[in-house]
């Protein structure tokens, strides 16, 4: 049994958020969601949410005191803790979701098992799938969700305050110098992104320009000597609740010489679930970020 598999898995899961069908059948899109929601009479009363990233959206479009069950790693905000489980990243406990009865689930799409989801629906549960892979996608994710509220103004004003905060870090940081960086995901293996998967949106958002954004593979596995050929001037990695990690970058110090962001200094540790989930705590990353690489850019004015 391969022991590193459910750690990896759980590193990419609020990572991997492509587009997937359900029987063959195109998943509705986020407009599409949003007029289904807006035409029911009936305002959903017991949620379930099936992924973190969704249960973080929905306390922030107002649906927390709607919510009765969440996926494993649904922490946040504290309330979540309390929630009952009833997924994880091997699948779905179908039958206890059913004797919940939800009449609304948020699913992470490309990330839930699409023959549960599919059995779902086929019984009648109103499904809401969520793949905001843009940061604009995470204020129309809060507004569509707050259609399924009682009253639509905590969703509204939550992606008001969003879009207004990005516009601010895209003025002050986005049209400056790129800095070249090199987001490290996992050691063994190593492990990056490409420049249309997240998180490379947040990077994008303060002049940061993804070494691997040409890769055909949303994930890939890299070698240490790509990362060195390429010369990141940063390098970005995440840390979980304990902290930062004293030995996160310690495999790139044999090349100090080569590296200019080991050189002088320019690794940087960003809290995990800000980054990888697609929330609106993706701009708390992103502000760190935003100081960080301007950091870089004093450096090396030129």
């Amino acid at each position: 049994m391969n022991l590193f598999r459910p750690l990896v898995i759980a590193l990419l899961m609020p990572l991997l958020l492509v587009v997937t069908t359900v029987d063959g059948k195109a998943a509705q899109t986020a407009d599409a969601q949003t007029k289904d929601a807006q035409a029911s009479s009936n305002k959903p009363q017991r949620i379930i949410s099936l992924a973190p990233h969704t249960t973080e959206l929905a306390y922030a479009a107002g649906l927390g005191s709607k919510l009765i069950a969440a996926s494993d790693y649904s922490d946040y905000p504290p309330q979540a803790l309390a929630l009952e489980r009833v997924a994880n990243y091997r699948g779905i406990k179908l039958e206890r979701i059913l004797a919940l009865k939800p009449d609304l689930v948020l699913a992470w799409q490309g990330g839930n098992p699409p023959r549960e989801m599919a059995k779902l629906e086929q019984l009648g549960i109103r499904i809401f799938y969520s793949h905001p892979t843009t940061l604009d996608a995470i204020a129309d994710s809060l507004e569509t969700l707050g259609t399924f509220a009682d009253d639509p103004t905590t969703a509204n004003q939550a992606a008001s305050d969003f879009r207004q905060t990005m516009a601010q870090l895209n003025q002050q940081y986005g049209h400056q110098k790129p800095v070249r960086y090199f987001y490290q995901l996992g050691i063994s293996p190593l492990m990056s992104m490409s420049g249309d998967s997240w998180p490379s949106q947040v990077f994008a958002l303060c002049g940061g320009e993804n070494i691997f954004a040409d890769s055909p593979v949303a994930y890939p596995q890299v070698s240490k000597e790509q990362v060195i050929v390429r010369r990141p001037e940063a390098i970005f990695t995440t840390h979980g609740s304990a902290g930062p990690d004293a030995n996160a970058f310690t495999l790139w110090l044999p090349w100090r010489e080569q590296l200019s962001a080991v050189r002088d200094q320019h690794l940087y540790q960003t809290q995990a679930d800000w980054l990888n989930r697609p929330t609106p705590r993706a701009l708390l990353a992103a502000q760190e970020i935003c100081k960080q690489l301007d950091e870089v850019r004093k450096h090396h004015p030129q």
